[in-house]
């Protein structure tokens, strides 16, 4: 089995530079290793966890969807779909929620930092926390588990949620896995080598700062971007430095070896802001271009985006459907048809074994008779008073086994059964003591089948 690899991304917002270079783009060069299985999702689920804005969500998950697959995604050789879009995923939320303790919860970042911000401004600790925020890691162990992956990329910030994955599968694992192990225990993936780019300010690039550049707007939008990148004083011909410049770590982003050599010996003898930024925005529009090309014809198609989806969401659920089945088996949530299968052979299994059959007799007493497993009668009851003192004895005898049994012989042709010095059971007459010893023996063997069953 090839290693399995899981990308989400969330649907709150549009794709910038700083998300191609950080995820997109090192994630769809793993996505063509051809010793990985790869799953990429729209967690379009927990967008909703941080925004509540039905429009923004729509656009961000075609816009989204779009980006990846104009950035060289290829749908057919990996399994691209929305989290949506796969019942199984909430449904498996609720399993592992079952198994999961709140104080592991407790402990999320996301959930902690929200209390902590809660108390010091003096508001109540939970104030505005919704349970979507508090359950988000059960969501995103449902995610992770169910295609089995082994590996997920994740930012340093995530590392803890892939840690709770682990948690949870192995507490489902070791209640309901029988020796088995339903859930592959998930490992985190952190890529030190992938850019964490600066925005125009020189701040990480984020939506929060307001300082991102645009990753599929036109070129003009770009070379505007490009633009408003805040640099030093230094005038033209003075010599820049390259390691304090936020503007040279977005060139060394994208260009190659002798690009970037070339750059920077321009920069300590005095290239001008301007032209640097000039060079940046054409080493940006060439690596993007043709993407920005693909990115406007697919927005430009919806239904296109959608077959794609769907196609995807097909695939994924060629995995999660039968294997959510197999969870529901393992947590008792069972067919009756199924059931009454198992039991059919049981019944029949039963008629081939030794039983007790009480009955009433016309004074109103009770006896029973002892059969064996070919039905032969091998002891009656003295008279009872109840049913429940046949219930009684009968658990005394099967308890006891057949080392505790008492079997008397009487006058060779018969022999009783003795509990607590009284006798409570005859058997039939035999024809000669050697047929007396082997029904004997027959019902010490039907009470130890008994015993064991």
């Amino acid at each position: 089995m090839n290693t399995r690899i899981l990308t989400g991304i969330t649907t709150t917002g549009t794709p910038h530079l700083g998300n191609y270079a950080g995820a997109i783009r090192p994630a769809i060069v793993a996505s063509r290793d051809a010793a990985a299985d790869s799953f990429y999702f729209l967690a379009d689920y927990h967008a909703l966890i941080k925004c509540d804005d039905p429009l923004r969500i729509q656009r961000s998950r075609l816009e989204i969807a779009a980006t990846w697959l104009a950035c060289g995604l290829d749908a057919e050789r990996v399994t691209f779909y929305r989290q949506s879009d796969i019942p199984e995923i909430p449904e498996l939320t609720w399993l592992l929620t079952c198994v999961t303790a709140k104080g592991l919860l407790n402990r999320a970042h996301a959930y902690k930092a929200s209390v902590d911000k809660n108390v010091e401004s003096g508001e109540d600790p939970d104030a505005g926390v919704t349970m979507g925020l508090y359950s988000y890691p059960v969501l995103m162990a449902a995610d992770i588990l169910m295609f089995n992956a082994h590996k997920v990329p994740v930012g340093r910030d995530q590392i803890q949620h892939v840690e709770m994955a682990r948690d949870i599968a192995q507490r489902f694992n070791h209640l309901f896995g029988q020796g088995r192990e339903l859930f592959t225990l998930p490992e985190a993936v952190i890529e030190e080598s992938v850019a964490t780019l600066p925005g125009l300010d020189g701040r990480k690039m984020s939506k929060s700062y307001d300082n991102t550049i645009p990753l599929f707007g036109s070129a003009k939008q770009l070379k505007d971007a490009v633009a408003r990148i805040v640099t030093d004083s230094r005038l033209p011909g003075e010599a820049k430095d390259p390691d304090s410049s936020h503007l040279y770590t977005l060139y060394q982003a994208f260009a190659s070896g002798e690009q970037l050599a070339a750059f920077r010996a321009e920069l300590l003898d005095g290239l001008a802001w301007g032209e640097a930024k000039q060079r940046l925005f054409q080493l940006l529009d060439a690596e993007l271009g043709e993407a920005r090309e693909r990115y406007a014809q697919l927005i430009a198609k919806p239904a296109e985006l959608e077959d794609i989806l769907q196609a995807g969401a097909a695939k994924a659920r060629r995995i999660a459907t039968p294997f959510l089945g197999e969870l529901r088996e393992s947590v008792g949530l069972r067919s009756f048809r199924s059931q009454a299968q198992v039991a059919a052979p049981s019944k029949k299994k039963a008629s081939k074994t030794a039983r007790f059959a009480s009955f009433r007799e016309a004074d109103g007493s009770f006896r029973f008779r002892f059969f064996g497993a070919d039905g032969e009668e091998l002891l009656l009851s003295r008279p009872l008073s109840n049913p429940q003192a046949i219930g009684a004895l009968t658990q005394r005898l099967i308890a006891g086994g057949a080392d505790a049994l008492e079997l008397r012989e009487d006058e060779g042709t018969q022999f009783t059964l003795w509990l607590d010095e009284e006798c409570v059971a005859d058997s039939p007459s035999y024809a000669d003591p050697d047929a007396l010893d082997a029904a004997m023996l027959r019902v010490r063997e039907a009470i130890a089948t008994l015993a064991q069953s």
